[in-house]
C-alpha cells in the first residue's frame, strides 16, 4: 500500500520516486491511500498512470482509495480512472 498525504506536485515528485519503484516490485495489486492528500497536480496523476501501466504488464492492478472530491475530479479529468487495471473507490 502507498499512502499519499499533504501536497503532491511537480516540486515534490522526486520524493515519491522511491515509493513508486517499491510498488513496482509488489507481487500483489497496489492500493494507494489518498485520504489525506490535500492537493495534487497532473504530475502525480502521470506518475500513477505510469505505475498502473507497468503493474498491468505484470498482471497486477492499481486501486485508488479515499480521494477527496477535488482530487477525484483531477483523477477523472486526467482519465486515470479509465485506464485498464485502475479502480477508483
Amino acid at each position: 500500500m502507498l499512502t499519499v498525504t499533504g501536497e503532491e506536485d511537480r516540486v515534490t515528485s522526486g520524493r515519491r520516486r522511491r515509493a513508486l519503484s517499491c510498488a513496482l516490485r509488489a507481487q500483489v495489486d497496489v492500493r494507494v491511500d489518498l485520504h489525506h492528500l490535500t492537493h495534487a497536480d497532473a504530475s502525480l496523476m502521470v506518475d500513477l498512470s505510469v505505475l498502473a501501466r507497468r503493474l498491468r504488464a505484470h498482471g497486477r492492478a492499481l486501486r485508488l482509495d479515499g480521494a477527496q472530491p477535488h482530487i477525484r475530479r483531477l483523477i477523472e479529468l486526467m482519465g486515470l480512472d479509465r485506464q485498464p487495471a485502475v479502480a477508483l473507490s
